[in-house]
């Protein structure tokens, strides 16, 4: 399999996982993109580190597989130059030369994995098959909270205020009092919260929504 080639059709939805593989040694790269395509992931393979920093898709769906030593710029560099950028991609790495401090410095530095060659099949596949469904879920969960965040922009600085008091748990009585309301008024704003948050309950609203009281500050 040469660089850049895949092992499905570019007809494949753009979020099916992508496993991106980066080692300079061609067979290496040709026997573990066949291996990885048995379980049905795609692979996109990489000779060239720099290459793969500079044009890799950083909005994909999947999971990154690197050797640690090669020429121009080692698998760590690499790293850790990715966790800085926020690339939400989990990486495993690999090595032939494995030591303790390379090993500390791989998961201090964000590795998700550290696995040493020849590598074992079936770690290697049970290893990427987590770290894509670990992908997936956080993926998912920052959509959740993107919705979240752009449902809580909608309420006004009143609606905020109750909210507030909503999360910290007093009672329509409680909140009327400590924001100088009738209580009709607080239940008018109670409900359009609920509306405007989308929750179908109070667990759900605290569960959705009380981290971002707290960031937004309201008294």
């Amino acid at each position: 399999m040469s660089e850049l080639q895949t092992s499905s059709s570019t007809s494949s939805s753009h979020q099916s996982p992508l496993i991106h593989l980066i080692d300079d040694d061609a067979a290496v790269r040709d026997s573990l993109a066949l291996l990885i395509g048995t379980i049905g992931l795609r692979v996109q393979t990489w000779s060239d580190a720099q290459r793969f920093v500079a044009e890799f898709d950083r909005g994909g769906i999947g999971a990154i597989v690197l050797d640690v030593r090669m020429p121009g710029i080692s698998g760590l560099t690499v790293l850790e130059t990715l966790v800085a950028e926020g690339v939400d991609q989990p990486i495993l790495m690999l090595t032939g030369h494995a030591t303790v401090e390379m090993c500390r410095r791989a998961f201090k530095s964000g590795a998700a994995e550290f696995l040493e060659k020849p590598v074992d099949d079936e770690e290697l596949l049970e290893a990427l098959r987590q770290a894509v469904r670990r992908h997936v879920r956080s993926r998912e969960r920052g959509r959740v909270d993107q919705a979240a965040r752009a449902r809580f922009a909608q309420l006004s600085e009143r609606e905020r205020e109750v909210l507030a008091h909503i999360v910290r748990g007093l009672s329509n009585k409680e909140i009327a009092r400590a924001l100088n309301l009738s209580p009709r008024t607080v239940e008018s704003h109670r409900a359009n919260i609920f509306t405007k948050l989308e929750s179908d309950s109070l667990a759900q609203l605290i569960r959705h929504y009380a981290d971002l009281v707290d960031a937004d500050g309201t008294p």
